[in-house]
């Protein structure tokens, strides 16, 4: 297949090419004008044209998608003020969508986030899968939550005008370089600052992710489903933590809060703010509740609908993830461009 994958060079993007080259298919990497794509090993390879667009502005969409198969689109705005984020999620989307129009490319694998749900009304300990309610009030969530449950009605009206849309929300993507997790807390230089213990976190590392991804270009199954992805096995705060801290040769300094206590901490403050000042007072996102739930509430995590609908199963435990991601090994290079089995083969 020729598939178009935007967002190519960004931390999720790059394994995803590498993935999908490994089984064989002709990849057409979409990037940022002045990204650096030396740094991927596969820049160079026959089976893929680097195409250079700002998604966010028209451009020559119609070439772009010339002779494509299916698009993975995984170009969003993680950062940046209101605007930014709205521009470079929902107005690159939509750009996106009006040139697959014209050029009668139907096949879409969105990728969306575990962002999108309503944690502050999900009971604690209950399983956030699926069928879990979107959240119901955006505004008292940061600009990525908010851009990316618009960007998610976007795909899934091309879906059900003409598409065939496949959407998929990884829970937190992690990797080498890319080892903290929101859902620790927060850090600053040489301290980190934990909020809770226990709570399981829902981590897919970023090989096992690509993987999904490529399955969901693959099975015809996948299309009009909605489906998360974490990982198997998923490690709680604590264990989580403690692996990290343990291959670090300057540990830094912790300290952790109560998650009972930071809940109530915020939800007082929040009250305060709009009885006294009629929330005008800014908050940080530690002390707003709807943000701090999506990041620290104890909840479960199911990835069976997405080893159903995908045929996946996680190839990497958390303990070879963390082996990989602190390894030699060339995760991205292709040596030997041929279909793959499910299991990445690259080497070890």
């Amino acid at each position: 297949m020729n598939i178009l994958v935007t967002g190519a060079s960004g931390f999720l993007g790059c394994y995803t090419v590498a993935e999908l080259l490994r089984r064989g298919h002709q990849v057409r990497a979409l990037v940022r004008p002045t990204a650096d794509v030396s740094v991927f090993a596969w820049h160079n390879s026959p089976q893929v044209e680097i195409i250079r667009l700002d998604l966010t502005q028209p451009g020559d969409w119609e070439s772009a998608l010339k002779g494509v198969d299916a698009v993975v689109h995984l170009a969003a705005a993680k950062s940046g003020d209101w605007q930014t984020q709205f521009s470079g999620t929902v107005t690159a989307t939509e750009h996106l969508l009006q040139a697959m129009t014209k050029a009668g490319v139907q096949r879409l694998i969105g990728i969306s986030t575990f962002s999108v749900y309503d944690y502050l009304h999900l009971p604690a300990g209950s399983t956030l899968d699926e069928q879990s309610p979107l959240e119901c009030n955006p505004s008292e969530r940061d600009a990525y939550a908010q851009t990316k449950l618009m960007q998610e009605r976007l795909m899934r009206e091309f879906g059900q005008q003409q598409g065939q849309v496949t959407i998929l929300r990884p829970g937190m993507v992690y990797g080498r370089d890319a080892l903290w997790n929101a859902c620790l807390g927060a850090k600053n230089g040489n301290l980190w600052l934990r909020i809770g213990t226990d709570a399981i976190l829902p981590l897919t590392y970023v090989e096992n992710c690509a993987a999904a991804i490529a399955n969901a270009v693959e099975q015809e199954q996948s299309v009009g489903a909605t489906i998360n992805i974490v990982d198997d096995q998923l490690p709680t705060q604590s264990v989580y933590a403690n692996k990290l801290l343990a291959r670090m040769s300057a540990p830094p300094r912790t300290v952790v809060i109560n998650w009972t206590v930071m809940r109530l901490l915020a939800r007082f403050v929040w009250q305060i703010n709009k009885t006294l000042f009629a929330g005008r007072l800014k908050l940080p996102g530690l002390l707003i509740p709807a943000r701090l739930h999506a990041r620290f509430k104890p909840l479960q995590y199911s990835n069976l609908y997405a080893k159903q609908m995908l045929n996946w199963t996680p190839s990497y435990s958390l303990d070879a993830a963390l082996a990989r991601s602190w390894g030699d090994a060339d995760l991205l290079a292709v040596t030997a461009i041929q279909p793959s089995s499910q299991s990445p083969s690259v080497p070890s």
